[in-house]
């Protein structure tokens, strides 16, 4: 299982932080990676990929403000990932954690490198959206 970790500092409020990152139906507004998301239920959502390829999350905790959790899955993969939100005055500390297993041996050697380049672009595109570095 392959396990990558991110920690950054948010300009902005953690309120504004934490709405953007769970307003799932709009993240092809903000999100450069995605083409849509489909939200099925509040616990389930679907995101696609510019290229179209699906991956579902269930939702598995939510403390408002502090905490959200899901699995997540898809033809390649299976995993969880953790977000923590702390308020660091008018910043916001987000901590995102995912441990995921790739469902192909073939792709075991690039799933760390592709989380790594993922959360970093998850952080540049939360930034971006919010209008700060």
């Amino acid at each position: 299982m392959a396990v990558s970790n991110i920690k950054a500092l948010i300009t902005g409020e953690l309120q504004k932080v934490w709405e953007l990152v769970l307003d799932i139906e709009n993240y092809g507004a903000w999100r450069s990676d995605l083409s849509k998301t489909e939200v099925i239920s509040d616990k389930k959502f679907i995101e696609y990929t510019k290229e179209g390829y699906p991956t579902t999350f269930t939702v598995t905790l939510v403390e408002p403000y502090r905490r959200w959790e899901f699995d997540m899955e898809n033809s390649n993969m299976t995993g969880h990932w953790t977000g923590i939100f702390t308020a660091k005055g008018d910043e916001t500390e987000i901590d995102f954690t995912e441990r995921v297993e790739a469902k192909k041996w073939l792709l075991k050697p690039f799933v760390k490198l592709y989380l790594k380049k993922q959360q970093a672009q998850f952080v540049a595109d939360i930034r971006k959206a919010l209008g700060g570095m």
